[in-house]
């Protein structure tokens, strides 16, 4: 967890999201962008950002458990380390975090997103 943490920037996030967010999947981006919003949160508590910020640290991660170039499997481990992490810190995802990665989501994958899966499990 610490060496994600240290690896996590605003940078190097927006740049594997763009880099890789097609390839990921919408439930994998729809992830991040719910965690990322939530850490913008200024009440949100320190050690809830901690949290945030190693799986998105391990999501920027070039090698971790399964490389994110292996076809097919690649984001499998990164969104198991995010669903963990959101289900953390889902008490502080409300609606306007979930409407501002909606927003994000429609702009790269369009309309026709399918966000039930993560929001009833939040």
């Amino acid at each position: 967890m610490q060496i994600a943490e240290k690896n996590y920037s605003e940078d190097k996030f927006w740049d594997k999201l763009k880099k890789y967010g097609k390839k990921a999947g919408s439930s994998v981006v729809y992830a991040v962008l719910l965690l990322y919003f939530t850490l913008q949160k200024p009440e949100v508590p320190a050690k809830t950002k901690a949290i945030i910020v190693g799986a998105l640290g391990y999501f920027i991660l070039p090698f971790d458990l399964i490389p994110d170039v292996a076809l097919g499997v690649g984001f499998t481990d990164d969104l198991g380390a995010l669903g963990i992490a959101l289900l953390q810190v889902a008490m502080y995802i409300d609606d306007d975090i979930k409407e501002k990665a909606k927003v994000k989501l429609t702009d790269w994958f369009g309309s026709q997103v399918d966000t039930t899966e993560i929001d009833t499990k939040l």
